[in-house]
């Protein structure tokens, strides 16, 4: 079994007993494009589900939580913040080698660039507003309400979240990283001070939203493995990273000319934030910038040696890889553009 594929027989009759649905016609289609824990549509007969499973092989210390995605998802049901329902857990090897879930299919559009291409203006300015009401929704929960309050340690967030992903580094580095260096010794000697305690995504971008077919609707946030408690502004800064990385780079906005787009700035996005969130100002904002690109070159440096051993669960996964020096450069970039 490789790794974008599953034994059909042994999962329809795991699941058959479980959930509704045609079992005996199942079919399997993987999704292409994840980097991660690999993720597949069933097609139980005229009921669709997604399938989502760790990979196989080595992985690094605490990666490929999907155990905390669907204990989070499943937390997040009838609020503000939307989520496919959770339906199934397993934790039984034997079914498919490693643990997996199964939730809804949430049909809608996945958009990939954040220049949004082939929108009008109204368009993206209404797309803009729905992510940034979505990511203020998030950021609002009450953590102890959804029963969520022992998901992370709520204090020293930024401490743990540099060791971690600097450890992650070092376990998946295959080149030395100037910037990376840099990164790495700046960020724990300029810790900032924490607010309270959010529940955070840690992915939270355009390509991991689902949005209604007809308007800009937030239908489902999808990709949860990296979530945790801790301070909302490192989540926000990760999701304003397209102001901060070129078009080669995810599709990245800086450089372009957005003004007539009807993409805000990076400046009115905050603003909003701002305003739906009760928060009166952001400062050190370029801290938030450099830990989240610093952590992103961690994530995809981890994505580029899986690629390299080829474990890798996406084809352009050694091309996304690469893409970590490209980051790290834009993250000690905000640190030195900040002093000048």
């Amino acid at each position: 079994m490789t790794q974008n594929s599953l034994n059909v027989s042994d999962l329809a009759a795991y699941l058959e007993p479980r959930l509704d649905g045609d079992w005996s016609a199942l079919q399997v289609k993987p999704f292409v494009g994840g980097q991660s824990n690999p993720t597949f549509l069933l097609q139980a007969g005229s009921r669709p589900y997604v399938l989502r499973k760790r990979p196989g092989g080595t992985l690094l210390p605490s990666a490929h939580a999907i155990d905390r995605e669907y204990r989070v998802m499943s937390a997040l049901q009838g609020t503000a913040v939307p989520v496919p329902m959770m339906r199934l857990f397993c934790n039984d090897d034997t079914i498919l080698g490693t643990t997996f879930f199964v939730m809804d299919y949430v049909a809608g559009r996945v958009l990939k660039e954040p220049a949004l291409p082939g929108f009008t203006v109204d368009e993206r300015k209404a797309t803009y507003e729905a992510m940034n009401a979505a990511i203020a929704a998030l950021h609002r929960i009450d953590i102890a309400d959804a029963g969520l309050a022992d998901y992370g340690r709520p204090q020293g967030y930024y401490a743990r979240q540099v060791k971690r992903w600097t450890e992650q580094y070092r376990a998946s580095e295959t080149e030395t990283l100037a910037d990376m260096e840099e990164l790495i010794s700046w960020l724990p000697a300029n810790l900032p001070e924490e607010g309270p305690a959010a529940l955070v995504h840690g992915d939270f971008r355009l390509e991991n939203l689902i949005l209604d077919e007809a308007s800009p609707r937030v239908l489902a946030v999808l990709d949860w493995e990296l979530s945790t408690l801790g301070d909302p502004l490192g989540d926000l800064a990760y999701h304003c990273l397209p102001w901060h990385l070129p078009p080669h780079a995810f599709g990245g906005l800086a450089g372009c000319d957005i003004s007539a787009s009807g993409i805000p700035s990076e400046e009115e996005y905050l603003a909003a934030y701002c305003r739906r969130t009760g928060r009166a100002a952001i400062v050190n904002w370029h801290f938030y910038v450099a830990f989240a690109l610093f952590r992103l070159a961690a994530i995809l440096q981890g994505v580029l040696k899986r690629a390299l051993d080829g474990n890798a669960a996406s084809p352009d996964a050694r091309e996304r890889g690469a893409l970590a020096g490209t980051c790290a450069a834009c993250g000690w970039a905000a640190v030195v553009n900040a002093k000048n």
